[in-house]
């Protein structure tokens, strides 16, 4: 089964609201599920105040955590970051991310490599099945932006491309 096929069914599940798939065919075992976004609710429930218990039985706002002292000047105005160089390349599935074939291999690309439509970039591990995945359009990698060996999600960037 090609990544493109993957990513056809991946939309079809977004268009209609499918939120599982499983396909069995001519030796292809595929399941796709699409579930909540767990750093998302971390960060949901991090934003949220905390509460705790009061006297009465019910719950009321936890006290403010004492102001922590000021910065220093030279660090109190953060540069803007650049501006990203390129185009993103995605993941097309939840998995493990590697940069290698194996251990003991070379990366399949480093920031400044010149590739072409067709090469493999990295390989993405879900359920014990290692999928490569390859250069949509030929470029300069600009940026790796996922560490070796990260969980990663549907439609989380990988690579930047130019």
């Amino acid at each position: 089964m090609e990544l493109k096929e993957i990513r056809q069914i991946v939309k079809l599940m977004e268009d209609h609201g499918l939120s599982y798939f499983h396909l069995t065919h001519e030796g292809v075992d595929l399941k796709l599920k699409k579930g909540m976004d767990v750093e998302g609710f971390k960060e949901l429930l991090a934003a949220m105040p905390s509460m705790q218990v009061s006297g009465g039985g019910g719950y009321a706002p936890a006290p403010a955590p004492a102001a922590a002292p000021a910065a220093a000047p030279a660090a109190a105005t953060p540069e803007a970051a650049p501006a990203a160089e390129g185009e993103e390349i995605t993941a097309p599935i939840v998995g493990t991310f590697y940069r290698k074939p194996s251990p003991e291999s070379d990366n399949f690309v480093e920031v400044g490599t010149q590739v072409s439509e067709g090469q493999v970039l990295c390989i993405i591990e879900a359920m014990k099945v290692m999928n490569e995945i390859k250069a949509e359009k030929s470029g300069k990698i600009t940026s790796i932006l996922v560490d070796e060996g990260s969980p990663v999600q549907y439609g989380d960037a990988l690579f930047r491309i130019s």
